[in-house]
């Protein structure tokens, strides 16, 4: 059975090396050891748990707010993989003539559109358009303010 001492420590105890003695003073955590620390099995991994191809993986930060619907608002982070295939309904980072966007990719037959929250309808790609998806997304950082 271990023994737990529950007391006051010295505050030059708490304080680390070369800290400074302002007004916020350091608080120790007393008390009985928490059964889940013979469990834990190391840090939150947000790779793991965000990025299936590490190097295929961007973070980009989008402005705009033509996909506010998608859940992607101006100021957020996307988690772009160039290793996905695009398909119907993949919102999708594309350079259009230049320009790139973040649109949902809208496949209707041969026809191939780029669909925003802005249109009810897509932008129905022609074969003068320079066309290059970049990636697709797979996930939206969110602010939360």
């Amino acid at each position: 059975m271990r023994q737990v001492v529950v007391g006051v420590a010295d505050e030059q105890e708490l304080m680390p090396p070369g800290a400074s003695q302002g007004p916020v003073q350091a608080v120790s955590a007393m008390g009985f050891p928490s059964p889940a620390r013979d469990y834990f099995d190391g840090g939150l991994d947000l790779n793991r748990l965000l990025v299936r191809d590490r190097v295929s993986t961007f973070i980009m930060r989008v402005s705009g707010h033509a996909m506010q619907s998608a859940g992607i608002h101006d100021g957020d982070e996307v988690i772009v993989d160039r290793s996905l295939p695009v398909r119907h309904a993949s919102v999708v980072i594309v350079n259009l003539n230049g320009q790139m966007l973040v649109r949902r990719w809208h496949i209707d037959g041969p026809k191939v559109g780029l669909l925003s929250d802005e249109s009810p309808l897509p932008v129905w790609l022609d074969e003068g358009d320079e066309v290059g998806v970049f990636g697709v997304i797979t996930r939206c950082l969110h602010h939360v303010r």
